[in-house]
Protein backbone atom coordinates (compact mmCIF):
# COMPACT_ATOMS: atom_id res chain seq x y z
CA UNK A 1 0.00 0.00 0.00
CA UNK A 2 1.10 3.53 -0.71
CA UNK A 3 0.98 5.93 1.68
CA UNK A 4 0.51 9.98 1.15
CA UNK A 5 1.35 12.60 3.71
CA UNK A 6 -1.62 14.30 4.78
CA UNK A 7 -0.08 17.51 3.34
CA UNK A 8 -0.25 16.17 -0.08
CA UNK A 9 -3.45 14.97 -0.08
CA UNK A 10 -5.08 18.02 1.25
CA UNK A 11 -3.23 19.82 -0.95
CA UNK A 12 -4.77 17.58 -3.81
CA UNK A 13 -8.31 17.62 -2.33
CA UNK A 14 -8.85 21.31 -2.40
CA UNK A 15 -7.15 21.83 -5.66
CA UNK A 16 -9.62 19.13 -7.18
CA UNK A 17 -12.62 20.69 -5.38
CA UNK A 18 -11.69 23.98 -7.20
CA UNK A 19 -11.05 22.43 -10.44
CA UNK A 20 -14.80 20.72 -10.36
CA UNK A 21 -16.68 23.62 -8.58
CA UNK A 22 -18.62 25.84 -11.38
CA UNK A 23 -17.71 29.70 -9.90
CA UNK A 24 -20.16 32.12 -11.47
CA UNK A 25 -19.94 35.95 -11.11
CA UNK A 26 -23.08 37.77 -10.86
CA UNK A 27 -24.76 39.60 -13.68
CA UNK A 28 -25.77 42.96 -13.11
CA UNK A 29 -27.40 46.19 -14.66
CA UNK A 30 -27.00 49.01 -13.42
CA UNK A 31 -29.51 52.02 -14.51
CA UNK A 32 -27.91 55.61 -14.28
CA UNK A 33 -30.63 58.32 -13.57
CA UNK A 34 -29.69 61.89 -13.51
CA UNK A 35 -30.59 65.29 -14.47
CA UNK A 36 -30.97 66.16 -18.24
CA UNK A 37 -29.12 69.62 -17.18
CA UNK A 38 -26.07 67.79 -16.30
CA UNK A 39 -24.97 67.43 -19.62
CA UNK A 40 -25.77 70.54 -20.66
CA UNK A 41 -23.71 72.29 -17.30
CA UNK A 42 -20.94 69.97 -18.14
CA UNK A 43 -21.02 71.13 -22.14
CA UNK A 44 -20.86 74.89 -20.32
CA UNK A 45 -17.53 73.94 -18.23
CA UNK A 46 -16.02 72.79 -21.12
CA UNK A 47 -16.43 75.95 -22.84
CA UNK A 48 -15.56 78.15 -20.12
CA UNK A 49 -12.51 76.25 -19.50
CA UNK A 50 -11.26 77.00 -22.79
CA UNK A 51 -11.87 80.29 -23.29
CA UNK A 52 -10.74 81.03 -19.50
CA UNK A 53 -7.43 82.78 -18.32
CA UNK A 54 -5.63 80.59 -16.51
CA UNK A 55 -1.88 81.12 -15.01
CA UNK A 56 0.39 83.29 -16.91
CA UNK A 57 3.90 84.67 -16.29
CA UNK A 58 5.12 88.61 -15.85
CA UNK A 59 8.51 88.91 -17.06
CA UNK A 60 8.61 92.81 -18.10
CA UNK A 61 6.69 96.33 -16.34
CA UNK A 62 7.45 99.42 -17.90
CA UNK A 63 8.13 101.64 -20.75
CA UNK A 64 6.76 100.61 -24.59
CA UNK A 65 10.42 100.71 -26.06
CA UNK A 66 11.68 98.26 -22.83
CA UNK A 67 8.58 95.86 -23.42
CA UNK A 68 9.54 95.64 -27.24
CA UNK A 69 13.19 95.08 -26.20
CA UNK A 70 12.10 92.34 -23.73
CA UNK A 71 9.79 90.57 -26.08
CA UNK A 72 12.40 90.44 -28.41
CA UNK A 73 14.71 88.77 -26.26
CA UNK A 74 12.16 86.50 -24.79
CA UNK A 75 11.68 85.21 -28.05
CA UNK A 76 14.92 84.53 -28.92
CA UNK A 77 15.03 82.54 -25.79
CA UNK A 78 11.83 80.54 -25.80
CA UNK A 79 10.08 79.63 -28.45
CA UNK A 80 7.59 77.21 -26.29
CA UNK A 81 5.26 80.45 -24.60
CA UNK A 82 3.25 82.86 -26.63
CA UNK A 83 4.23 86.79 -25.53
CA UNK A 84 1.20 89.33 -25.43
CA UNK A 85 2.23 93.31 -24.87
CA UNK A 86 -0.71 93.87 -22.30
CA UNK A 87 -0.62 98.05 -22.02
CA UNK A 88 -2.38 99.19 -18.43
CA UNK A 89 -1.64 103.12 -17.83
CA UNK A 90 0.92 103.92 -17.55
CA UNK A 91 3.22 100.73 -18.32
CA UNK A 92 3.61 98.50 -20.72
CA UNK A 93 3.30 94.59 -19.41
CA UNK A 94 5.02 91.35 -21.28
CA UNK A 95 2.61 88.59 -20.36
CA UNK A 96 3.71 84.38 -21.80
CA UNK A 97 2.13 81.41 -21.48
CA UNK A 98 -1.30 79.84 -20.86
CA UNK A 99 -0.66 77.65 -18.32
CA UNK A 100 -3.46 75.03 -16.99
CA UNK A 101 -2.04 74.55 -13.47
CA UNK A 102 -0.25 76.07 -11.52
CA UNK A 103 2.41 73.27 -11.42
CA UNK A 104 2.63 73.69 -15.28
CA UNK A 105 3.48 77.82 -14.69
CA UNK A 106 6.21 76.73 -11.79
CA UNK A 107 8.39 74.55 -14.03
CA UNK A 108 8.00 77.13 -16.34
CA UNK A 109 9.01 80.02 -14.46
CA UNK A 110 12.31 78.33 -12.87
CA UNK A 111 13.41 78.06 -16.50
CA UNK A 112 12.03 81.77 -17.06
CA UNK A 113 13.37 83.56 -13.59
CA UNK A 114 17.32 82.76 -14.92
CA UNK A 115 17.04 85.12 -17.64
CA UNK A 116 14.14 87.43 -16.23
CA UNK A 117 15.12 87.62 -12.77
CA UNK A 118 11.81 89.79 -12.04
CA UNK A 119 9.48 87.36 -13.65
CA UNK A 120 6.29 86.03 -11.77
CA UNK A 121 3.35 84.20 -11.94
CA UNK A 122 0.14 85.61 -11.42
CA UNK A 123 -3.74 84.90 -12.69
CA UNK A 124 -5.24 87.09 -14.66
CA UNK A 125 -8.66 88.52 -13.92
CA UNK A 126 -11.68 88.01 -16.27
CA UNK A 127 -12.45 91.05 -18.44
CA UNK A 128 -15.78 92.13 -18.24
CA UNK A 129 -17.31 92.55 -21.65
CA UNK A 130 -18.84 96.27 -22.36
CA UNK A 131 -22.69 96.71 -23.29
Amino acid sequence: MIRIPANSLLFFSILFLLSVCNIQAQNAVVTVNQDKQIDRLLSLKKEINSTESNYKIQIYNGNRSGAEEARLEFEKSFSDWSTKIKYETPNYKIWIGNFKTRLEADRALLKVKKKFGSAFIFKPKKEREKS
